[in-house]
């Protein structure tokens, strides 16, 4: 295992390589406010991370990411370009492996503002060029385009939004679609009104709730051809080209659909023009969903034998939005990490 100085060292390497590209130097505090941290990530967050309390500022976590706080400067600034460059300590909560770190250094480079398919590419060669030399592997994924096909289903909204909180969670998504793809049971009677009422819902509540079941009892179940074609696409795994082209057979020109599989191929244009090979690179369409809940559009990843994940990134406008009062901005980002970086490196001597 390489020696915590030998990680701050490569560390500070990698950032230097960022700020060479124009990048500015952030520093976020290790005590972050937990309220944004909650607001992004719900309730979850607290089996991930640290918690304190403090007796003047509430509740705090030790910095989870980096990617949060600097959204938040970015918008306080009242910025519309600019590119970023970090490293430092992040902490997490590990109840399941003793063997992964709860302490760990990131090193960040982010781009907000900008053409997207150029800033994609831009993140993504910049991580590659930092990485050259090491026998790493590229998997790339568009959360875009299942969130597309989710949004052209012929069912209500209320399913769509459903669906599109748990894409990130598969099985949960599973459950749900395969629920809405069959006809819902009719609803309890509504209860009498002489019957004493005992629980912590209201009247109204309940009354509401057994309106969402009789709506969902009389709403059709989404067709099987509609799941299969969401099924085709989560599916696709193969060269980036090639994928592209199995996306537009599958999206038959469909208007949401069609668009996210065009920005991909707009995507693999710029990443040629930036001196990345499109056809040396894997395009998962579930990439990313297990893992990178913020993320909203672009992702990818490099790994390794010896280092599963050596760097990720990804663009997050939606996390800017949520962030940002409802203003969304574009940004994207990538975070390497550094002693994943030695790892390789030693595997290698």
């Amino acid at each position: 295992m390489s020696q915590k100085s030998d990680i701050r060292a490569e560390a500070e390497r990698l950032r230097g390589l960022f700020e060479a590209e124009g990048a500015e130097v952030f520093e976020a505090e290790i005590l972050q406010p937990a309220g944004a941290l909650l607001n992004v990530y719900g309730e979850d967050i607290r089996a991930r991370a640290f918690v304190t309390l403090d007796p003047l500022r509430g509740e705090m976590m030790l910095r989870p990411d980096f990617t949060v706080p600097l959204v938040q400067r970015h918008i306080e600034a009242g910025r519309a370009a600019a590119k970023y460059t970090y490293a430092g300590e992040i902490f997490r909560r590990q109840e399941d492996d003793e063997t992964r770190p709860t302490e760990y250094m990131q090193v960040g480079y982010e781009v907000f503002g900008g053409s997207e398919p150029e800033a994609d590419a831009e993140v993504f060669a910049q991580v590659a060029n930092a990485l050259d030399g090491l026998p790493v592997t590229a998997a790339t994924g568009d959360l875009g385009i299942l969130t597309a096909a989710v949004e052209a289903l012929e069912t209500p909204e209320r399913r769509k939004k459903a669906l599109l909180r748990h894409l990130w969670r598969p099985a949960r998504f599973k459950a749900l679609l395969d629920r809405f793809s069959q006809p819902a049971p009719p609803p309890p009677p509504v209860p009498a009104a002489d019957i004493p009422h005992v629980g912590l819902r209201s009247h109204g509540e309940i009354q509401s709730r057994i309106q969402l079941l009789e709506d969902e009892h009389n709403t059709a179940p989404i067709a099987a051809g509609e799941v299969e074609r969401l099924a085709a696409i989560l599916a696709v795994n193969d060269r980036a080209p090639k994928a592209v082209e199995t996306l537009r057979s599958i999206a038959n020109g469909g208007s949401a659909l069609g668009g996210a599989v065009e920005r991909l191929a707009a995507r693999l244009d710029a990443l040629s023009d930036a001196g990345v090979e499109p056809s040396q690179l894997q395009f998962e369409a579930s990439y990313g969903r297990t893992s990178m809940e913020y993320y909203s559009g672009f992702v990818f990843g490099f790994s390794a034998d010896h280092a599963p994940a050596v760097a990720t990134g990804g663009r997050y406008d939606l996390l800017t939005e949520a962030l940002g009062s409802g203003t969304q901005l574009p940004a994207v980002g990538a975070v390497i990490r550094p002693d994943a970086v030695l790892a390789v490196r030693g595997a290698l001597a």
